[in-house]
């Protein structure tokens, strides 16, 4: 396996450890996420700390994995990207799209955040007045 999981009780962090992300190791990482989506620590947070060098495909593709995780009602975060990383999203036009954190911590808080936000939004106890 060409990444690192531990996985926390809301949450899985996910840290690839070879140093280019390319179609071939990204294709199991998506399938990974997607079996954790299915999970109960269904939020993810990738952290491409270890990752000089990302190919346009697999860019598009985590853009697109990011998106499916936001429709099934999950958070998905990325963090630690390189210069030359951000710049390469920058490039394929994705980077704006992206939830993307300078750090693993703000990377959980933010996840946090989603999380009470999504349980607020789907609690009955809220009531608004209507005129």
């Amino acid at each position: 396996m060409s990444f690192k999981i531990d996985t926390s009780d809301n949450y899985s962090v996910i840290t690839p450890t070879m140093a280019v992300l390319s179609a071939n190791v990204a294709e199991p990482l998506k399938t990974e996420c997607k079996n954790l989506l299915q999970g109960d620590a269904k939020n993810i947070i990738l952290n491409l700390k270890n990752i000089e060098d990302v190919t346009a495909d697999v860019c598009v593709d985590i853009s697109k994995l990011q998106q499916s995780f936001y429709e099934a009602n999950a958070s998905f975060i990325i963090c630690e990207m390189t210069k030359q990383v951000e710049q390469k999203f920058d490039d394929c036009e994705v980077l704006e799209l992206l939830n993307t954190t300078p750090t693993q911590s703000e990377a959980v808080d933010i996840l946090q955040m989603e999380i009470i936000e999504r349980e607020l939004l789907d609690s009955d106890d809220v009531e608004f007045e209507t005129d």
